[in-house]
């Protein structure tokens, strides 16, 4: 097989499919006469939906069965939602593009409340999402947070058969497949911080093949890379990971990088945040400076706790 054709593995989910289509076209249109083909695989991620993603592994199982189809020659690449990208690859892989980010606010969305304000007392809750509970249980810790699993579709569905009085979501994810006029508010940097690397689309790929790597460069968004670094580099030094809630945010500003992070407490709504500001030739050492000042505020106790 030569590289007038690319094949990239990707999840059969409604979102992941939106993803894997507006790569294909995105390198289309940069490469003409390239074939972009999709290879739809399912995951255990996907297929586990009775648990919290928590206790069943993490998000690198939405990960594991496309890098075996990369390994085995089945695809080249393969697409993701960068939020559900462990803060360490597995070995021999890379992420040759990172895409421009989208709105990385979280969604409000319910059928009766305007906002997260409005719910009365006692109101139920959907999400499965440690760091979203822990600042719900902050903002609003009279509310009953219940788990909510399945693809947005699925999400929404629940809600709308009264299970739930109201859910949080991704606003990147619902503009995406048309449902943006069911986000009733944004909960957004920096009072509420998104996962780290939330709204960036990630193209991943086996490390031994450039000429994938050359393909892919033109795709790259170099600021959304080098925000997305400082907030990975934050989430690695802190073993971050989805068993425990961290939130980061960075963005770029003139005289280089802002980056926030908090590290929660889903039970307790306990939150502790730190920010600092850096260059933005170095966003791995902002990264850890922040990771650093979290922990000197007691954050190893509550990632203890969360694990």
């Amino acid at each position: 097989m030569s590289l007038s054709t690319l094949r990239i593995a990707t999840r059969k989910s409604a979102l992941a499919l939106w993803q894997a289509e507006h790569v294909a076209a995105l390198l289309r249109a940069a490469h003409p006469g390239l074939a972009v083909e999709l290879v739809p695989m399912s995951t255990r991620g996907d297929e586990i939906l009775d648990r919290p993603l928590a206790t069943i592994g993490g998000k690198g199982l939405f990960l594991k069965e496309l890098e075996v189809a990369m390994l085995e020659g089945r695809a080249e690449l393969a697409v993701h939602s960068l939020k559900d990208v462990p803060a360490e690859l597995e070995p021999g892989f890379v992420l040759p593009a990172i895409l421009p980010r989208a709105d990385a606010a979280d969604a409000f969305v319910s059928n009766h409340h305007a906002d997260l304000a409005a719910l009365p007392h006692g109101a139920r809750v959907g999400t499965s999402s440690l760091r979203r509970q822990a600042q719900l249980r902050a903002a609003r810790p009279d509310l009953q947070l219940r788990d909510l699993r399945g693809n947005v579709g699925t999400r929404l569905a629940k809600l709308d058969a009264g299970e739930y009085d109201a859910i949080l979501l991704a606003c990147a994810g619902l503009e995406r497949l048309d449902f943006a006029a069911r986000i009733r508010s944004r909960l957004a940097a920096p009072e509420w911080l998104p996962a780290p690397g939330q709204a960036a689309i990630a193209i991943e790929a086996r490390a031994d093949q450039p000429a994938v790597h050359a393909l892919l460069r033109a795709l790259d968004d170099a600021e959304t890379r080098v925000c997305i670094t400082a907030e990975r580099a934050m989430n690695h030094a802190l073993g971050g990971s989805c068993t425990v809630p961290v939130g980061a945010w960075c963005v770029r500003t003139e005289h280089g990088l802002d980056l926030r992070g908090l590290v929660g407490d889903a039970a307790s709504g306990e939150l502790i945040v730190a920010g600092a500001c850096g260059a933005a030739s170095e966003p791995d050492a902002l990264g850890v400076q922040v990771a650093q000042a979290l922990l000197a505020q007691g954050a190893r106790a509550l990632l203890d706790r969360g694990r």
